[in-house]
């Protein structure tokens, strides 16, 4: 499996293996080959991303598929080649030696791609915050002392005071929320800037 062609191997004569292409077509082409050979089973390698739409595709013609992670189907030695590595893998799967990975069904393949990209966002959520952190302390303003979450709404409306040129302590303090455990004036006392004009890139 590759970003640009697939190796397709039906024995292990040098002749038996074939190149194809990754566009919609050349998948298609991919079924049409093995079924003319009466081929059922396949085997492919879960290299990256690649092969999820093949994988699709042969699935959609009704053949066994079997996904095996790339670590049972690697060589004992020698030089690696795309042309070696189906012919080594119709070969495990000819002898019966490869077990496909866990695929979820349908539905739980779509709550897990909601669910990793939650997880995705939350994380750049909270590198974010870690930058404006330090962005922050960079220029002596250490709302992160006085707040316990600086996106919070204390914390962003301050922030967002300063994104517009208000840099008056006092002023700044009063978006305080009633809930916020400090001060009013021990937030001022934290938002006294150092006036430094340097860009802070993270």
């Amino acid at each position: 499996m590759g970003s640009r062609s697939h190796f397709v191997a039906v024995g292990q004569a040098l002749e038996d293996v074939k190149e194809f292409g990754v566009y919609a077509e050349d998948l298609t082409a991919i079924c049409q080959h093995l079924k003319s050979y009466g081929i059922t089973s396949v085997a492919m390698e879960s290299t990256g991303d690649y092969w999820q739409n093949l994988f699709t595709e042969l699935i959609k013609h009704d053949f066994e598929v079997i996904l095996c992670n790339g670590k049972f189907t690697k060589h004992a030695k020698g030089k690696k080649t795309d042309v070696k590595d189906a012919r080594w893998i119709q070969k495990l799967h000819a002898l019966g030696l490869l077990t496909s990975s866990f695929l979820p069904d349908q539905q739980t393949e779509i709550l897990r791609t909601y669910a990793r990209q939650r997880g995705n966002i939350i994380h750049q959520a909270w590198q974010l915050q870690e930058k404006c952190k330090s962005a922050l302390k960079f220029l002596n303003f250490r709302l992160d002392v006085v707040v316990k979450d600086i996106c919070g709404l204390t914390g962003l409306k301050i922030i967002e005071d300063i994104c517009k040129g208000n840099l008056d302590p006092n002023e700044l303090a009063k978006h305080r929320h009633y809930n916020c455990r400090k001060s009013e004036a021990e937030i001022a006392k934290a938002l006294h800037g150092n006036n430094r004009k340097t860009f802070f890139l993270g």
